[in-house]
């Protein structure tokens, strides 16, 4: 069974013309591989799947899949309210050549610790031997996937990680203490690299790292090595950069940044908007101190 470990960035999604621009994509990707990046996550929330239809969804998968080449993993998001749906979906990026699933919790109908449980293990009953990522993001589910059901989500062989986007590294450390290294404790929450590898966490799916892959890699290397003093050095000075990125709804800045740094278009998706005047100027200017322009 795979596993999912380092720097894995959660990939923004280019359209133009109201569909998937797919050789800025594939230039995306590439750019992420030279950057150290060592897991590609296309389709999740910052690659705002849920605008897209499944066909595109589909299509996504599909080109970066074929733009990975194989270099790194691809980990595509597959997660929703329903556990059908969900099942469906999973069959669809492993029919695609997706190295795992991504699977959020499921939001909105606010399922139980049991529910949670039921539901992985009922996505793992029906693809066995495919590795998932459980995704817990309260903020955005309004449930929250507790220790200990994580604890017995390590008896299903297919979880072999888990994004944890609660910011709390209390939280970390009894996650820790309730699965040891039975499976990849990941960090959904650029702000957290550093104090969440050193509470036992084995990387973070980031989404700075769309805008600044090597330096990300970087840090959650040298987190990894115990290099403390690089880590923070890397972790401080990343940390404006993490705070514009997040001043509107995730990934409005991120592409906004990705579009003054000529990646690809402006084009996002309604409901979301692109970033107001006062935030993108902060944005440029942080852009051009950490020489990204």
């Amino acid at each position: 069974m795979k596993t999912f470990e380092g720097s894995m960035t959660a990939l923004a999604t280019p359209f133009k013309n109201g569909k998937l621009d797919e050789d800025a994509y594939r230039a995306l990707v590439d750019r992420q591989v030279y950057g150290g990046t060592s897991v590609i996550l296309p389709i999740g929330t910052t690659g705002e799947a849920v605008t897209m239809t499944a066909d595109e969804r589909a299509q996504t998968v599909k080109v970066a899949v074929e733009a990975a080449r194989g270099r790194v993993p691809v980990v595509a998001g597959a997660g929703s309210n329903s556990t059908a749906e969900t099942i469906e979906s999973v069959g669809r990026v492993r029919e695609l050549g997706a190295d795992g699933a991504l699977i959020v919790t499921p939001y909105y109908n606010k399922p139980t610790q049991f529910g949670l449980l039921q539901h992985f293990r009922a996505i793992a009953k029906a693809h066995p031997g495919f590795p998932l990522i459980a995704y817990n993001v309260p903020g955005r589910t309004g449930v929250d996937l507790l220790p200990e059901t994580v604890m017995w989500l390590c008896d299903i062989p297919e979880v072999v990680a888990l994004k944890e986007a609660t910011g709390n590294m209390a939280r970390a450390v009894d996650l820790v203490e309730k699965c040891g290294d039975r499976i990849s404790l990941l960090s959904g929450d650029d702000f957290t690299v550093l104090p969440f590898i050193a509470c036992g966490g084995k990387g973070v799916v980031s989404v700075s790292s769309n805008v600044a892959p090597r330096m990300m890699a970087d840090l959650v290397a040298a987190a990894r090595a115990g290099d403390l003093a690089k880590a923070r050095d890397l972790q401080v000075q990343m940390n404006a950069l993490h705070k514009l990125l997040f001043v509107e709804s995730n990934p409005i800045p991120v592409k906004w940044a990705l579009h003054l740094m000529g990646v690809f278009g402006p084009e996002i998706r309604l409901p979301l908007t692109p970033l107001s005047e006062p935030q993108a100027a902060k944005l440029k200017e942080e852009l051009t101190r950490l020489n990204l322009l």
